[in-house]
């Protein structure tokens, strides 16, 4: 298996695999947003094929300037989205993906690779360790509606 570059060529897949991972959001709201990652030169977007050329996995990530939990430098490359195929997991293809993020944010003069999960996805923080992240915070988000009676 090896790891490229998303390109207009490739943008289908990916979306393919975003709609996979984030199955709440319609085809055309990842088509938007990935176009506009790809078009913003901002992001990191990389695809993993198998070795029978079929898309296996992606990983996207962006630069932050802003705060950052957990982080104490700017900016820090952020990792919005890491997807492996079921059949393919427990494969070494997020490593594969994360390796390639972090070859970017270094060239990027990034010194951290930050990231997130629900605070109940289980599998995917194990993941995060697995791939030499550590938690630093645990927090809660809420919102409130303005305009409505308190």
């Amino acid at each position: 298996m090896h790891v490229e570059t998303c390109t207009r060529e490739s943008l289908d897949d990916w979306v393919r695999m975003r709609r996979a991972l984030w199955p709440e959001a319609s085809l055309s709201i990842h088509r938007a947003e990935a176009e506009a990652m790809l078009d913003g030169g901002r992001a990191a977007i990389r695809l993993a094929r198998s070795p029978d050329a079929e898309w296996i996995g992606f990983a996207e990530a962006t630069l932050r300037h802003d705060y950052v939990n957990g982080c104490e430098t700017s900016p820090v490359a952020f990792l919005e989205g890491l997807y492996v195929r079921s059949d393919w997991r427990r494969r070494g293809v997020a490593r594969l993906l994360v390796r390639s993020v972090v070859a970017w944010a270094t060239a990027q003069g990034c010194r951290e690779l930050a990231s997130d999960a629900l605070i109940d996805n289980q599998v995917s923080q194990r993941m995060h360790m697995a791939l030499g992240f550590e938690e630093t915070e645990r927090v809660v988000y809420y919102r409130r509606s303005l305009g409505q009676p308190e």
